[in-house]
């Protein structure tokens, strides 16, 4: 299908990856989750295929592509299976993306020729049990002492972290002063002082690993952190506003294999003596899918296009990760209700996809922290 948006790079892109996920992870998807595996073989596969270099500087091992390239590699992933595409996203855009963006060229040199090539993956550790969508509440405590920091304090629902071997950590060296006292370090792992537990009993993305976090004591060098004192608000924020673009890119991808399924088992499934494609209920359903689906695409590859062409973009990365995370989330729904009652059993697709869109609705900034956010850029005009 041409794409007047994407051009031949782009659909060469697409079409390959494309190809790869068909064959590498749409088999494996439903073990992964069913298993809560690591999808490790799939990660060093897309490793081999030059994905984590995409975007990065090509100093450090990077190689030349876009945010748009980069929202195309994460909805297709996504489209095979939700985990690897977040383990992915995760690495690439709160890792590797952080430290290309802020660090110095010493850490650049060091880091980043590990996380393009993957021997290490990478992580942020931004989330506490009180600081959520609030990140100026944090608690970990960043304590200055001679050569360094010591980290006290905990983190949780951090994504990749059992397997990280980077993680960028987001502490506060006085909390009284709010954002203006965060820091942000590269903490290699494991150290002495970090304790690394897995989280249980998630609803989807079980194939990836979400872990609480423990620091006690945990020396960090001042070589370590990124960027000048008291600007780790900021440099997060702004990392994050741009994550949200892959987010986007993800829920687009979980949707559009809920539509997939959705017309396939519609052509085979048989009632009445009719094939329930021709029912106009479903019909309906699986025409509103497509539409919003590909508004939710496009929405993502605008707010990647301002990124690229550096325009002002946050907003408009609000706007596709709040639509096209409830276009996942819907879409996924009439899947499953279009599959009936063989839908609502693992290991079916439609009952995975379920699973797995819901939380696009909450991390990277909840859906109601996009109202806000778009509504507070509304109102400044």
């Amino acid at each position: 299908m041409i794409d007047p948006h994407l051009n031949e790079n782009d659909l060469l892109l697409r079409n390959t990856i494309r190809d790869f996920v068909d064959r590498e992870l749409v088999p494996n998807a439903s073990k992964y989750d069913l298993n809560q595996e690591f999808p490790g073989d799939a990660i060093e596969k897309i490793a081999g295929m030059g994905l984590f270099r995409l975007g990065l500087d090509e100093n450090f091992g990077g190689v030349t592509g876009s945010n748009i390239h980069l929202a195309i590699v994460t909805e297709e992933i996504a489209r095979g299976c939700a985990s690897t595409a977040v383990i992915f996203a995760s690495h690439m855009s709160l890792c590797s993306k952080y430290i290309e963006l802020f660090g110095d060229h010493k850490q650049k040199a060091i880091y980043l020729p590990k996380l393009v090539e993957a021997r290490a993956l990478g992580a942020l550790a931004l989330t506490e049990p009180d600081a959520g969508s609030d990140v100026a509440a944090i608690k970990t405590l960043a304590t200055e002492v001679d050569g360094g920091f010591i980290i006290n304090g905990s983190k949780h629902f951090i994504t990749n972290a059992k397997e990280a071997g980077i993680i960028i950590v987001v502490a506060s060296s006085d909390p009284s002063l709010g954002s203006s006292g965060l820091e942000t370090f590269i903490l290699e792992a494991p150290c002495d002082g970090l304790t690394i537990t897995p989280q249980k009993g998630k609803l989807g993305i079980r194939g990836s690993s979400t872990c609480e976090l423990n620091f006690n004591n945990v020396f960090v060098s001042n070589d370590k952190r990124i960027g000048k004192a008291g600007k780790g608000f900021h440099m997060t924020m702004q990392v994050l506003d741009a994550g949200r673009i892959l987010i986007a890119a993800q829920s687009v991808g979980i949707a559009q294999m809920a539509l997939e399924v959705s017309l396939q088992y519609s052509k085979q499934r048989k009632a009445f003596g009719n094939s329930i494609s021709e029912y106009q209920t479903i019909q309906n359903k699986l025409a509103d899918m497509a539409t919003e689906i590909q508004a939710a695409r496009l929405l993502t590859y605008r707010s990647a296009a301002l990124l690229d062409c550096n325009q002002p973009f946050e907003t408009e990365a609000s706007m596709a990760k709040l639509f096209a995370s409830k276009v996942a989330v819907e879409s996924a729904n009439q899947a499953v209700q279009i599959h009936g009652g063989s839908g609502y059993f693992a290991p079916n697709i439609a009952e995975r996809l379920y699973r797995d869109a819901k939380v696009t609705e909450i991390y990277e900034g909840t859906s109601e922290i996009q109202r806000m956010l778009i509504a507070r850029s509304l109102l400044s005009q």
